[in-house]
Formats: C-alpha cells, sequence, structure tokens
C-alpha cells in the first residue's frame, strides 16, 4: 500500500512540474516561437491595425468576474497564465482562447449498483461539489475536466462503497462521504480541480431486504415489549404480596379497603351496586355460635 501512495505521489509531482514547465515556457519572449511565429506575428498586428474599427468588434474579448481565459498563441501558452477579469485583445489568425468557469459546479452522480463487502446489493446516489482552482492546468493538463471529474467521481462511489458493510454505509455516511471528497480531491489536483464537498443522497435497498430488517425490527420489539410487560408483572405481583401482607397485619384495613372500593362505585351513580360480605364477619360469628 505504501509503494502505491509514493507512486501515485510521484505521478501528481510530475503532472504539476509539466503544468508549471508550461507555464513557465509560456513567459519565454516572442523569440521563443521562432523566425516564422515572429514574422506570422507581425502579420497579425499588420491585419488588426489595417482593419480596424472593425477588428476591435472580433478582436477584443470581455471575460466575467467570475471567468478566466487561457490564450495560446501558434500552440503556446501565453505568458501570466489565465487572462481576466476585465478585456483583453486576441490577435487574429494566431491566437485562441477558452474560458474556464471557476463558479461551485455541483452534479449528480447517478445512482450506483454496489455489491457491499457483506454481499448485500444497494443502490446508491451522491453530490458532488467542486470548482475550477487552477484555469491554466484544468485546460492544460485534460482534455474535459468537467467530464473527467464526473467520471471520476462514480468511480470512487463504487471503489469506496464497495469496501464498507451495509450497516456502516446506513450509519457512518458522514465518514464515508470526508473520506470520498479527499480522495477525489487528492485525485483532480493535477487536473487543477478542487473538490470541495461529497455528499451521499440515497442509500436504496431491494425490497425482500427492506422486508427481512422491517421483520427483523418488529420482533426485537415484540420481544422488548414481552420482556417488559413481564418485568411489569412481576413488580405488580411484588406490590399486591406487599399489600396483602400489611392488610392482613390488620383486619380493620380489609374493612376500609371495603368502603373505599364501595364509595368509588357509587359515585359513577349506578344502579346496581355489589357489596363483598368478608369472610371474616363470617369466622367471627361463627366463633360466637
Amino acid at each position: 500500500m505504501d509503494s502505491h501512495k509514493e507512486e501515485e505521489e510521484g505521478q501528481n509531482t510530475v503532472w504539476k512540474e509539466r503544468a508549471f514547465t508550461s507555464i513557465i515556457g509560456a513567459g519565454e519572449p516572442d523569440g521563443g516561437i521562432g523566425c516564422c511565429g515572429m514574422i506570422l506575428t507581425f502579420f497579425s498586428w499588420i491585419v488588426l491595425i489595417c482593419t480596424v474599427p472593425f477588428s476591435l468588434f472580433v478582436c477584443i474579448k470581455v471575460v466575467q468576474e467570475y471567468e478566466r481565459a487561457v490564450i495560446f498563441r501558434l500552440g503556446r501558452l501565453l505568458a501570466g497564465g489565465a487572462k481576466g477579469p476585465g478585456i483583453f485583445l486576441i490577435l487574429p489568425c494566431i491566437e485562441s482562447y477558452t474560458k474556464v468557469d471557476l463558479r461551485t459546479v455541483s452534479f449528480d452522480v447517478p445512482p450506483q449498483e454496489i455489491l457491499t463487502k457483506d454481499s448485500v446489493t444497494v443502490s446508491v446516489d451522491a453530490v458532488v461539489y467542486y470548482r475550477v482552482q487552477n484555469a491554466t492546468i484544468s485546460i492544460a493538463n485534460v482534455e474535459d475536466a468537467n467530464a473527467s471529474t464526473r467520471l471520476l467521481a462514480q468511480t470512487t462511489l463504487r471503489n469506496v462503497l464497495g469496501t464498507k458493510n451495509l450497516s456502516e454505509i446506513l450509519s457512518d455516511r458522514e465518514g464515508i462521504s470526508h473520506y470520498m471528497q479527499s480522495s477525489l480531491d487528492e485525485a483532480t489536483d493535477p487536473w487543477g480541480i478542487k473538490v470541495e464537498r461529497v455528499e451521499i443522497k440515497d442509500v436504496r435497498l431491494p425490497v425482500q431486504l427492506q422486508r427481512a430488517m422491517a421483520a427483523e425490527a418488529e420482533a426485537a420489539r415484540e420481544a422488548r415489549a414481552k420482556v417488559i410487560a413481564a418485568e411489569g408483572e412481576q413488580n405488580a405481583s411484588r406490590a399486591l404480596k406487599e399489600a396483602a401482607d400489611t392488610i392482613s397485619e390488620s383486619p380493620t384495613a380489609l374493612q376500609l379497603r371495603y368502603l373505599q372500593t364501595l364509595n368509588t362505585i357509587s359515585a359513577e351513580k349506578n344502579s346496581t351496586i355489589i357489596f363483598p360480605l368478608p369472610i371474616d364477619l363470617l369466622k367471627s360469628l361463627q366463633r360466637r355460635k
């Protein structure tokens, strides 16, 4: 694993050095483009001057505050890197430019069918937020930085979630999102892309698995309810036993309890009242006889 990381860091360093070399090479004077390039540049200026003011409508470009323009002259980057915001001039026939948007872009990762570590198939989709950090590198080092970032996000989502259990995917979304963000940011750094945030939107489970999990949860709750009911019955039995022991110590307490029950029944305005006859009274009458 360490050797693999070292190789990736070495590749990233090489890509950065190439990008910076291309930028430094663009800073060379016009003599670096050769004699033919100087002649073409001279004729381009002549055409621009001779066609004023019509050439101004074609050669003057405006870049917004959130944009940068990467200009190529005869296939070479101009000195100073990306231009903007503001107005800049494009020489006809020998210069071309590409606008790069620096605003944060968000896109949905399409739902991916993923086989988790515990052999469960789930469908997961996510949202990725990124922006172009270096306009020159995003044009010089990769053909289409936006499309490459989208494809890499899909691959990273499948690779990361494939090493997790279903319980980890459902409970540790924040940790997985942070790990994906750091992995994507490291991979897209040579492209001039900064991945700001990754969020997992939804995890869809198969219908059969949902039913099995619901049945498991229902069974667990029923078992817990039965245990709680049994504990309640046990506590109630203990309380009744203690109450019976207390009443048995004093026969008058039982009579008072009878009267209290009669009072409770009569408060509901019932027409029929059943009054229990205490067995102790019969025992006392038998003793007198």
